[in-house]
């Protein structure tokens, strides 16, 4: 049997989850980007903010998207990555029937 591998799976998959579950930013703030750096970002994306606020110690954003598709973004305060994007779909009940 061998003994060395199962360790070395286990914290493969260990690092691998939580890569992906990661949802908090814990950066000293002296290392963040600046707002004006994140809305050039945005801007790069096609992203019209009508939001920037922190939570859980990222930036989360709102906004719309190139398409006008409302979404809301938690990003990486020092690298700027997106580390959750979850796009609003509009809800088509509430718009008039077409005739």
């Amino acid at each position: 049997m061998k003994t060395g591998t199962l360790p070395i799976l286990a914290l493969a998959v260990i690092a691998v989850t939580s890569a992906q579950a990661r949802d908090d930013c814990d950066v000293p703030i002296s290392n963040w980007k600046t707002h004006a750096a994140v809305r050039a970002m945005a801007g790069q994306r096609g992203w019209t903010l009508k939001r920037i606020k922190i939570d859980d110690g990222c930036y989360e954003l709102q906004g719309t998207d190139k398409e006008g598709r409302r979404f809301k973004a938690k990003i990486d305060p020092v690298t700027l990555e997106v580390i959750q994007l979850d796009e609003r779909r509009e809800d088509r009940r509430a718009q008039p029937p077409q005739r």
